[in-house]
């Protein structure tokens, strides 16, 4: 063997940290780059549908945000409820208004004695929205199986919600 050949790398030895060339920069995401990795289609994905929980959320927070800033307690402000205005008769949604202003200050006992069934969807909007968005960063679709029965149910519970309020018992649900 010839004294002045070069002995063959050794596979078992680490690789030389730094980019493989003198002069040139390693990859972006590489390791010792300094930068994230590139984005990848599902991450792109992912990001893509976070869009629809933060757009639906942006509209609620205005809707709450301009309810908060004009009292539906002052009339003039809002139109009134055509049930209540021609029967007398509370609907379900009547003292929503109320409901959702004293919730944006943070007045809990004010909205729930306003309209109990509305805070109640606050919460159902909550858990629904926040599964939504952990979902979207999963990258799964949300996906809800209401029967007809559930609907029924909840039409069924509106509709009693609306006939206690109405008597004199149930006059604590009145707005």
């Amino acid at each position: 063997m010839d004294a002045s050949a070069t002995p063959a790398p050794d596979p078992a030895a680490p690789a030389p940290a730094g980019p493989p060339y003198p002069g040139t920069r390693p990859a972006p995401g590489a390791p010792g780059s300094g930068q994230p990795p590139p984005r990848t289609p599902a991450r792109a994905s992912r990001l893509r549908g976070l869009l629809a929980p933060a757009g639906v959320m942006a509209v609620v927070a205005g809707a709450f945000g301009y309810v908060a800033a004009v009292d539906p307690n002052e009339s003039g402000h809002y139109p009134v409820c055509p049930l209540l205005r021609f029967t007398g008769v509370f609907c379900p949604g009547c003292g929503g208004l109320r409901s959702a202003h004293a919730f944006a200050h943070g007045d809990l006992a004010t909205a729930f004695g306003a309209n109990a069934a509305a805070v109640l969807g606050y919460a159902v909007f909550a858990a629904v929205w926040l599964l939504w968005v952990v979902r979207a960063a999963q990258g799964r679709q949300l996906r809800i199986g209401l029967t007809n029965t559930h609907w029924w149910a909840v039409g069924a519970a509106l509709l009693v919600f609306s006939v206690v309020r109405n008597l004199p018992f149930g006059s604590a649900l009145a707005p």
